[in-house]
């Protein structure tokens, strides 16, 4: 059996945030042929489901950079997650360095989770950061904490390097950017990469090749596992730099053109 582990925002997703025609077909006859699909991404599982095509799928969904699994009936299988403690260490040390702080929960992202930002302006996201009162996410009962993102404008980028070496010594975290103005923290637990061998080891399953597709930072994780890795044509050249191939991009179809015609092996 082989495994397609696929990336949404930047991969398999448009710059509409769709999946197009084409794309989807060629996941549904992956399907048909027998291989293992998952969507791997740093997305929260509800931003995930929302999107029209993926009602049509059945396959595992790796939620917020492989910290939340579910199976292919949308049962959840594994959860990483960070204590208070360690949330309360990482929020101080990224709020005196003036970033905005987004928080994945199992309750929801807080002051919103990364997809609905894409509608706003800056001037309309910090003052959602001003406004919101982090000390709320721990009134709610059960909380549990899954993800930090550090984000700033996008001609502020030297804040993220400052964050990353800031929390550079912090064996218990995992830290990557999913784009070059965020950061993304979670549980050591919680990575691309291991998601696939966790849930591999889960059900029982021989994955005789794995196939990763991406464009950010939070794919070199599962890049580092796969036996063939595929960065997309819009990816940034360290991403590029750490593939096997490098496709079209997302606005080109990108994925479809990559297993069609670079995995020469998968006949579709």
């Amino acid at each position: 059996m082989k495994c397609f582990s696929i990336d949404l925002d930047g991969t398999l997703l448009n710059s509409q945030h769709e999946i197009s025609h084409e794309n989807l077909s060629v996941l549904h006859e992956l399907k048909k042929q027998g291989h293992e699909v998952i969507l791997n991404t740093g997305r929260a599982f509800p931003d995930v489901i929302k999107i029209k095509a993926v009602e049509e799928l059945q396959v595992p969904i790796f939620c917020v950079n492989g910290a939340v699994l579910y199976s292919d009936k949308r049962e959840l299988m594994y959860e990483a997650t960070i204590d208070e403690k360690t949330f309360k260490e990482i929020f101080a040390a990224v709020k005196a360095l003036d970033v905005g702080i987004l928080v994945y929960t199992n309750q929801g992202g807080f002051p919103s989770t990364l997809p609905p930002l894409h509608k706003l302006s800056w001037n309309e996201i910090e003052e959602m950061f001003r406004q919101f009162d982090y000390d709320s996410i721990f009134k709610l009962e059960n909380v549990k904490i899954y993800k930090l993102i550090g984000l700033v404008n996008h001609d502020e980028t030297e804040k993220i390097d400052r964050v990353k070496e800031a929390l550079s010594e912090r064996s218990d975290l995992s830290i990557a950017s999913s784009f070059p103005n965020n950061i993304e923290i979670t549980s050591s637990e919680a990575h691309k990469g291991k998601a696939i061998l966790r849930y591999q080891k889960m059900k029982q399953l021989t994955f005789e090749e794995i196939y990763a597709f991406g464009d950010g930072g939070n794919d070199i994780a599962q890049f580092e596992i796969a036996t063939t890795s595929v960065a997309m044509g819009n990816a940034p050249k360290e991403v590029k730099e750490k593939a096997d191939f490098v496709t079209k991009t997302n606005d080109e179809n990108g994925f479809a053109y990559a297993v069609k015609e670079l995995l020469k092996a998968v006949s579709v």
